[in-house]
């Protein structure tokens, strides 16, 4: 069966991944602006003949202000995004606990791998290991150079050969349709919008403990920088939130299906994928890995990272379509 839409699916990934390069500047100059003028409205007031005090709001203020920043937006956020593109394999590999696996460890993996790309022509990614029970895969990396495939040793232990050509056929497919690098630059990008949270959160914290100001001037204007930080805060989580939600949208559950229409017609064995998927599902994950960006690149992604309401929200964006109706289209093959 010849692997229809393989070129379609990397020119889409590659649309997306610009369309995020683009968009976070943007998205991240917009957070900046609302902010200014926040800053200013509150900031700037008069009283009227009452004795009311009434906020003023100067465009042309906030507009100057925002222009000279724009370079140094501009250049934090290329300087963090260069970091970490050329930075990310040994980042996951520290956030994972990844190791490279060397072939005399395991003949076993280098063989199959080795056999599978001669069989589609590509070069052959590192290979990494994870020494955790859970049953977890994973592609990752952005050129040749860093593209690799981890897996646990739980895994390694629990499928047969041919079930373990499958899931390394569909990480290899990964690969090949550039699945990976829209994933890195996502994870990259949804790390500035968590460091922004972060250092909000830290302002939030440090000014309701130690705003001080005892006198009735001090406690206003202590009052209005509360509210002014509480109420970027609030922009911030609702551009986190935004972002979050373009990031879901670009990395479509299109890719999976995708991945294992590739990786069964590399293995040669739809059956066998399949069987993986119904074993590793009995145990996804990594152990002592908790964070959603990272399970972003499982082969199944874990369930366990948020209940209740949230849980139905991240099942209406989910990255992951069901395991059920993966392996039943692959039953199909």
């Amino acid at each position: 069966m010849k692997y229809v839409g393989m070129q379609t699916q990397i020119r889409h990934n590659n649309m997306m991944s610009m369309l995020l390069l683009l968009s976070f500047p943007a998205i991240l100059l917009g957070t900046v602006w609302v902010f200014l003028v926040l800053v200013n409205y509150f900031g700037t007031y008069y009283y009227d003949e009452y004795g009311r005090m009434v906020n003023v709001f100067d465009a042309e203020v906030v507009n100057s202000h925002f222009v000279g920043t724009i370079p140094y937006v501009v250049i934090g956020v290329g300087v963090w995004f260069l970091i970490a593109y050329f930075s990310n394999t040994a980042m996951i590999k520290s956030a994972t606990g990844a190791r490279t696996l060397e072939r005399r460890e395991n003949p076993r993996v280098y063989n199959i791998v080795e056999n599978l790309c001669m069989s589609c022509g590509m070069d052959m990614p590192k290979i990494n290991v994870i020494d955790d029970p859970q049953l977890n895969a994973f592609a990752s990396g952005i050129d040749r150079k860093s593209y690799t495939v981890t897996v646990t040793t739980g895994l390694l232990s629990l499928l047969d050969d041919d079930e373990l050509s499958g899931v390394i056929a569909h990480e290899l497919t990964h690969i090949r349709n550039r699945d990976t690098r829209l994933l890195v630059i996502s994870i990259i990008f949804v790390g500035i919008i968590s460091a922004i949270m972060g250092m909000t959160v830290r302002m939030m914290y440090h000014v309701m403990w130690f705003g001080g100001g005892s006198n009735r001037d001090g406690e206003k204007g202590n009052g209005l920088s509360m509210l002014v930080i509480m109420l970027v805060g609030l922009v911030c989580s609702a551009v986190a939130y935004f972002f979050t939600l373009l990031t879901r949208f670009a990395i479509s559950r299109k890719r999976e299906y995708m991945a294992d229409a590739g990786g069964a017609e590399l293995c040669g064995n739809p059956l066998a994928l399949a069987s993986a998927l119904r074993k590793i599902s009995g145990d996804p994950g990594l152990r002592n890995v908790g964070r959603d960006d990272i399970a972003q690149m499982y082969i199944i992604h874990p369930k366990n990272f948020s209940q209740g309401m949230m849980s139905m929200v991240n099942s209406l964006f989910s990255t992951h379509p069901s395991t059920e109706s993966r392996i039943r289209i692959l039953e199909q093959f």
